[in-house]
């Protein structure tokens, strides 16, 4: 089940612990700590000496439909975590999942775009969702305005959360808190803001108990956090791949 709560939390990660924390969602770690966070170029640059970085999915790679005009431009000041409170089963099945997310947010509910900026699935995959000039939505009643929001994919109140998961999602998180200088303690999760389980128990056990907190602090401590965005053919095929069970 849920991976438990670290007993403390390190004041620096050694390069032992550092390849520990990035094996699990494909992170690559090059030298000493310099360099930037990218996620807003249309094709990956190599990552700074001495940044960890891992592959973004682009939109066209999952099969995103265009965003729709409108939405409300915001500046991000926190984070805040979401399930997307649908069992995913198998992981191959996240892809599909996120196309189904964007219609219903856009035809159901008329929203200009999937609700949230990042997903992660069940293997440590992260996919680029809506861009992060524009405040995400919700069907609650809290204000997104603000908020960096990352789905996992799944029902957290129903499935166990995996290693990989948890690490892509403190991936994510720690390159918004780098990219908006944003501080890793305005990390909250959806039930923190507005009458809902989201994001279900067993996920939320690692936010309540620090650990998600302290996964993120330890990659900001190892150095620069980049996402390389991953795009155009070579990122369908990986796409296609996930969804074939690889």
């Amino acid at each position: 089940m849920d991976a438990p709560a670290p007993d403390d939390h390190p004041d620096f990660v050694d390069r032992r612990q550092l390849l520990r924390l990035a094996g699990g969602v494909g992170l690559s770690v090059v030298g000493a700590c310099s360099g930037a966070a990218r996620m807003d170029v249309a094709s990956a640059a190599p990552p700074a000496p001495g940044a960890m970085s891992a592959q973004l999915l682009c939109r066209d790679a999952w099969g995103a439909k265009p965003a729709r005009s409108g939405g409300r431009p915001h500046t991000i000041t926190r984070m805040t975590l979401h399930h997307e409170a649908v069992v995913l089963g198998e992981n191959r099945n996240a892809p599909t999942h996120l196309r189904q997310d964007q219609r219903y947010h856009q035809d159901q509910l008329g929203w200009i775009d999937i609700a949230y900026h990042v997903g992660v699935d069940r293997n440590g995959n992260i996919y680029e969702l809506r861009s992060t000039e524009f405040a995400g939505d919700t069907a609650t009643d809290y204000n997104t305005t603000g908020h960096f929001l990352v789905l996992c994919e799944g029902d957290f109140d129903q499935e166990a959360v995996s290693e990989a998961q948890l690490q892509g999602a403190a991936l994510a998180f720690a390159w918004a808190a780098q990219n908006f200088r944003v501080a890793s303690n305005t990390l909250a999760g959806h039930r923190d803001l507005a009458q809902t389980s989201c994001p279900g128990a067993n996920l939320y056990a690692h936010l309540s108990s620090g650990d998600l907190k302290h996964r993120i602090d330890d990659l900001l401590a190892a150095g620069r956090v980049d996402l390389q965005r991953f795009c155009g053919p070579d990122a369908a095929a990986r796409v296609a791949a996930i969804e074939a069970g690889n």
